[in-house]
């Protein structure tokens, strides 16, 4: 398994990830318990080492997936986890707002540590920014636990290049976690400049489109009513319609190459830059072994001029959140 270092800091991991949520939150149905348990076991038998979960995935029972999973494997590899939302006092799936006030991060960190099963946090992302909490009180707090032993590396979500710049001062950003495939590539703007400038790593989640990027899902498909994409502008049937151009780009050049539509996506990411690390999610090994695939794929800069070439005459359709998620899903 290939390697990568997020930015200038000492962590090392997977040259590809593995995203976790959908595991045990999110779209119906979520996978067996004992299944995924294998299936993480699975992913560090191929040499996976970097996995990422979330304190809102469940809430709670994607952290304590992984911490069982991972727990024979500590000292092997790297959990990612998240701070940042204010979760409903039931516990029940969902959350009131977002809440990143220093005593909520701290509270979060404690928990977290306990249900991931470990001594200290290896990268504690803010899951999204909050407009109410100056971001130099988050970074302080994270500087707080780091100095305290709870946390390895400070982490960043879905965060705009000033923001970056201001938690940078207070506390060095180890990496930043955002959306970033072929299909939106707005960190291209002025993230991925900060970071580069910075020494910042950079975590793409989504990197297959929401699994539009496989060719698996077009016009025909349907979703069940509990699956986000059935609100998400960008998968009505005349948004895939209007944006299988892209699918057919992927194809294209991955028939050339040897490769699924999936690799391709990926391996254009991992062309990017030496410091980006996509996280795909996956239930499946026959996906993850596709995911993995990408790492053989080579992508020339004759290729890469090639797919921006086409990608610059391509114009996507559709928001790539729905309307009631527009608040937390910016920067």
């Amino acid at each position: 398994m290939q390697k990568r270092r997020l930015g200038n800091s000492n962590l090392e991991v997977s040259a590809l990830g593995l995203g976790c949520m959908r595991m045990s939150f999110g779209d119906s149905p979520v996978g067996d318990k004992q299944e995924m348990i294998s299936f993480i076991h699975s992913a560090v038998d191929r040499g996976i080492t970097f996995f990422d979960t979330a304190e809102v995935y469940g809430p709670f029972t994607n952290e304590e997936l992984v911490g069982e999973a991972l727990e024979p494997f500590r000292g092997q590899v790297v959990i990612a986890t998240k701070f940042g939302f204010q979760l409903k006092p039931d516990g029940s799936p969902g959350w009131l707002g977002l809440n990143s006030r220093p005593e909520r991060i701290k509270q979060v960190a404690e928990e977290s540590l306990k249900r991931l099963r470990v001594e200290a946090i290896d990268l504690f992302y803010q899951h999204r920014v909050d407009p109410e909490v100056p971001i130099e009180d988050v970074a302080g707090a994270v500087k707080e636990l780091i100095q305290e032993g709870k946390v390895e590396h400070f982490g960043l979500s879905e965060a705009g290049a000033e923001t970056i710049r201001r938690a940078h001062a207070v506390q060095p950003v180890t990496a930043v976690q955002s959306e970033y495939s072929v299909w939106w590539r707005t960190p291209e703007e002025d993230v991925l400049p900060t970071c580069e400038e910075l020494g910042i790593g950079f975590v793409p989640y989504s990197p297959l489109g929401k699994g539009f990027l496989t060719g698996k899902v077009d016009e025909t498909t349907t979703f069940a009513d509990n699956d986000i994409r059935a609100r998400i502008p960008r998968f009505t049937p005349e948004a895939m319609k209007a944006n299988w151009v892209l699918v057919d780009l992927v194809t294209r050049i991955g028939e050339q190459k040897g490769a699924t539509p999936a690799q391709i996506a990926l391996a254009w990411l991992l062309a990017q830059k030496p410091w980006i690390v996509p996280i795909p999610g996956s239930r499946k090994l026959e996906h993850l072994d596709d995911n993995i695939g990408a790492l053989a794929v080579e992508l020339t800069s004759d290729d890469l001029q090639e797919i921006e070439s086409a990608l610059s005459n391509i114009t996507i359709q559709g928001d790539r959140y729905p309307k009631e998620m527009a608040k937390i899903s910016g920067r």
